[in-house]
């Protein structure tokens, strides 16, 4: 059984040393399917966390309203909201083997030993250490410990699981293996799951759907490919991903100019003829070629980064743009202070206001 999440109008302020106060959590309204994962992302001091810990009972909302399923939870302990957290720090107890910390929040219930046995069984299979049962912490790896401290949250069985920057102690490959493991585990067990991140790879790799934070408030909901592909603003366009920012002006319903040149664009429904604009343009959504293109530029860097070359080409009258071209190794490495044309693909080009 797993619940949906509502929330409603949601603010948090603290005060602040100087004897004012601070809003960490500006007016959120969000709703999570139940079975869903939803990440939270944004920079540091964005409000994710202090969202989350508020689901989580571990704050009180100064306004606004907290639901799962139909039930309003701003006034209950985080005891009594069938939550379980995984924490940056996997918190395991150091005394215990993998088997007995797993168990210990079940043996606090006072539950018989043949279900315990039984739950516990069940969840070293799904989590991957079914052979690590009597094994002490000391001698697992970080991925492991996570891993127990993963189980030892889904033993519970509880109605909505939390995540506040679980992977953030381990090394760079380790934590994309274990984003796939928690993604392929969460979608198993169904249970309605908020992940909190800074890591926008790691957002996109795992989420249902992205709620993107800035100074407190929600910017844009939405798909990965959806926030990716149609930033509703040029903070979440930079924020995921990368993006070059050119300015034009409107020419036609399908047609921005940049300096002068027309460039094709997937539509603009509601900007005027006229009215300036800001083409956001993905480095791997243009072409960068010898040939004549859209735009000549001169490259001013060249970086081979293994599956793709990244340059920095400055394209006469729009400024510098970012551009990444595949397999580098097949095509070889363009020069510095090479002329180039570039074209952007009008399907990826997207258009923001202003």
């Amino acid at each position: 059984m797993t619940d949906s999440i509502t929330i409603s109008g949601l603010n948090k302020v603290f005060a602040s040393p100087d004897g004012g106060t601070v809003a960490a959590v500006k007016d959120v309204t969000l709703t999570i399917g139940a079975g869903q994962l939803v990440t939270l992302l944004g920079p540091s001091g964005c409000g994710k966390t202090t969202l989350l810990r508020m689901i989580a009972g571990f704050e009180e909302p100064t306004s606004g309203d907290i639901l799962f399923g139909d039930r309003r939870m701003n006034d209950a302990p985080p005891n009594k909201r069938d939550t379980a957290m995984v924490f940056q720090s996997y918190a395991i107890f150091p005394h215990l083997d993998v088997f007995e910390n797993v168990a210990f929040g079940l043996r606090l219930r006072k539950l018989p030993q043949a279900e315990i046995a039984a739950r516990v069984g069940r969840v070293l299979e799904q989590t991957g250490l079914a052979g690590y049962a009597k094994r002490s912490p000391n001698q697992l790896s970080g991925g492991q410990q996570q891993r127990v401290a993963l189980a030892r949250c889904i033993v519970m069985e509880p109605r909505v699981l939390l995540f506040d920057e679980p992977l953030s102690n381990l090394d760079a490959k380790l934590r994309e293996q274990m984003r796939v493991e928690i993604r392929e585990l969460q979608q198993r067990v169904g249970i309605t799951s908020i992940y909190v991140t800074h890591d926008q790879v790691e957002a996109m790799s795992i989420s249902d759907e992205i709620v993107i934070m800035n100074a407190g408030r929600v910017e844009q909901v939405g798909s990965p490919n959806a926030i990716y592909a149609r930033p509703a603003s040029r903070f979440v366009a930079d924020f995921i991903g990368k993006a070059n920012f050119v300015a034009g002006t409107v020419a036609d319903a399908a047609t921005v100019s940049v300096a002068g040149i027309p460039v094709p664009v997937g539509g603009m429904a509601g900007l005027a003829t006229g009215s300036g604009v800001t083409l956001v343009i993905r480095p791997e959504a243009v072409r960068i070629a010898a040939e004549p293109g859209l735009f000549s530029g001169t490259v001013t860097r060249a970086m081979f980064l293994g599956n793709h070359a990244e340059y920095l080409v400055a394209v006469e009258g729009a400024g510098d743009w970012l551009v990444d071209a595949p397999n580098p190794a097949e095509t070889g490495l363009v020069a510095v202070g090479a002329r180039v044309w570039l074209t952007p693909s009008p399907a990826s080009l997207h258009v923001l206001p202003g």
